[in-house]
């Protein structure tokens, strides 16, 4: 150890050159059957090749950025200029460095980059050159973006977010002989460690049944029903959309009126529900709510069909009759979380339109209405990428779970892709066990009738906002949901862009309590307050623009949760007996949390 930290060089030299050789040898065969898991499906005709659109799609938006550039000879000889003066700049800072002098870094990686971490990434030079020289290119080629003037706003945007996707992936950090960590494990190992990669990636492929589906977590330690979702409750309706679950009270006495969760359908429920001690759903019935939430179908071609019309009626408002069957009680309190509370708000428009006053108060989760600012998902919503998901979704009838997946997973790809495969397949170790984790790779499909109206009437045209979306013969106007709105959202959210929610409060008419919340669109509403992690703002009214409303709000240490109940109880704080499932003969079909969130896509 004394002689390594004499001569750190010798950390890079191989141990056992015949072990080594063997280890390489193994993962040339592993090459082969990864290439073969997916060949297998695709020969078999149970994949279709159907990239090329993509591809298609980001070469034309690229090329767009380049003409601008080499469309002037004055402009294509900057951008040269500028690269190469990043270069000449790091050359002549490592000479200084190689003769002893001190010299400060060309370029540094941002604050939060966690791929430079490695000491090495600094102490060695080689490697520190290699970083250096990666941050200067792809720094160069996002400013090619931001500067080529001749764009539109949303070409700008699909630009900005592929060449980010690309320096991602060419990051040196995943890549073993320029990534001083893996090199030192390789070599380390006598390249032990990707042969176990390689064979994690054979059965990922497998697992994707011809695509990777990188594993984040281990599923092994998880089971829907067994060690997540476990808070006791019935199921007492079900119908070809969904199951609509009561909760077994924990209190003596609950609020009057019962509390409806209306989650996202492009994820399960059982986020609201994952241990014990992170469930919101067992948190809200211990603080005497009567809990009722919607489990979604995980769809495939037999609800190709079901459109937002039809989730409206078969999912909330079903729902809300059989509520009132099973507590003779017809005022209720609305929880919407993501899509599941635009599908709420468009209910509330809907119900207003026709005189349904059965929900007091609504709450939504990271919810848009109004998607003029609704962040990187706007970069696959425009016709062209529109006519492609649709021409698939046509085929099947759905969209596959793991195309939404990971389109989620791109938009955070440093967190959600990257390291998992440099971890798993480079490294060669299992991740970490992780709730959280499990439940994002436990994928659902989207029914086509469905999905198609989404993406067109809300990211492509945003109609909801502009009143001109229609649903059962009712042109949807949300001014006229003038019940009290306590709107969530989330910091540092990539889905829901705090600023789109905030802007979405102006869409009601009645009054809007807007809260903000630390961390994420996840992390950000599952933070049970025993945590005590990250902290939320309230300013009551939404005025002005979100920067001032920032700038005058109150920070709070913890979690909103309690906020949220006293703001609840401040609606209607009436309490009755608790009210058990199945009570007023209402038929159970079984327990929670019920068959259709275990259905894998």
């Amino acid at each position: 150890m004394a002689e390594d930290r004499q001569n750190p060089l010798l950390q890079y030299i191989v141990n056992n050159p015949e072990a080594f050789a063997q280890n390489l040898a193994k993962v040339l065969e592993q090459s082969g059957k990864a290439i073969a898991a997916y060949l297998e499906p695709r020969e078999k005709g149970e994949v279709k090749q159907d990239s090329a659109d993509e591809l298609t799609n980001i070469v034309k938006t690229l090329a767009q950025v380049g003409e601008y550039w080499i469309s002037d000879p004055k402009r294509a000889v900057e951008a040269q200029s500028r690269l190469w003066s990043g270069y000449i700049t790091l050359w002549n800072s490592s000479l200084r460095r190689m003769m002893g002098e001190p010299a400060d870094p060309a370029v540094a990686p941002p604050p939060r980059d966690r791929r430079f971490e490695d000491p090495d990434w600094k102490e060695n030079q080689f490697f520190d050159f290699i970083k250096q020289l990666y941050l200067i290119t792809s720094n160069w080629a996002a400013d090619m973006v931001s500067e080529a003037e001749s764009l539109d706003d949303h070409t700008r945007h699909k630009a900005d977010f592929y060449v980010k996707q690309i320096a991602n992936a060419l990051s040196p950090s995943n890549f073993v002989l320029t990534n001083p960590e893996l090199l030192r494990v390789t070599l380390e190992s006598n390249g032990e460690n990707l042969v176990r990669g390689m064979q994690f990636l054979v059965e990922d492929i497998k697992a994707g049944r011809g695509d990777i589906k990188i594993r984040q977590t281990d599923p092994t330690h998880f089971e829907v029903g067994r060690n997540l979702a476990l808070t006791p409750g019935k199921v007492i309706a079900e119908n070809d959309v969904c199951q609509l679950i009561q909760y077994t009270p924990t209190t003596e006495t609950v609020l009057k009126r019962p509390l409806l969760i209306v989650p996202p359908w492009i994820n399960k429920f059982y986020i609201l529900d994952l241990t014990p001690d992170k469930s919101f759903i067992k948190w809200a019935v211990d603080q005497g709510h009567t809990v009722f939430v919607i489990s979604w179908v995980n769809p495939d071609e037999r609800q190709a069909q079901k459109s937002f019309e039809h989730y409206m009626r078969e999912g909330i408002l079903n729902a809300l009759d059989t509520i009132k069957r099973a507590t003779r009680q017809e005022e209720v309190n609305a929880i919407g979380y993501c899509v599941g509370g635009t599908l709420l708000a468009v209910t509330l428009a809907y119900m207003a339109a026709t005189g349904d006053e059965r929900i007091r108060s609504a709450t939504f989760f990271t919810t848009q209405v109004d998607f003029t600012h609704a962040g990187d998902l706007k970069v696959f919503v425009d016709e062209e990428q529109i006519a492609i998901i649709e021409r698939k979704m046509a085929e099947r009838g759905y969209l596959d779970g793991t195309k939404m997946a990971a389109a989620f997973n791109l938009l955070r790809s440093n967190d959600l892709i990257w390291p998992y495969v440099v971890n798993n397949y480079l490294k060669g170790k299992g991740p970490f066990p992780f709730d959280l984790l499990y439940w994002n790779s436990d994928s659902t499909r989207m029914p086509a009738a469905n999905h198609s109206f989404y993406l067109r009437n809300c990211y492509l045209d945003n109609r909801l906002a502009k009143g001109e979306m229609a649903i059962a013969g009712q042109t949807l106007d949300l001014k006229k949901v003038t019940i009290p709105v306590y709107n969530l959202a989330t910091r540092e959210d990539h889905i829901a862009p705090p600023r789109s929610v905030f802007v979405g409060c102006s869409c009601f008419g009645g009054p809007v309590d807007y809260v903000l919340s630390g961390s994420g669109h996840i992390a950000g509403v599952v933070n049970h307050p025993d945590r005590g992690k990250y902290q939320y703002w309230t300013d009551g009214k939404p005025e002005g623009a979100l920067e001032d409303w920032m700038a005058r709000a109150q920070e709070h240490p913890g979690s909103w949760w309690p906020h949220w109940d006293q703001w609840i109880r401040a609606q209607d704080d009436t309490r009755v007996k608790a009210r058990k499932p199945g009570a007023n003969r209402v038929k159970i079909l079984g327990d929670a949390p019920g068959s259709y969130v275990k259905m894998r896509a």
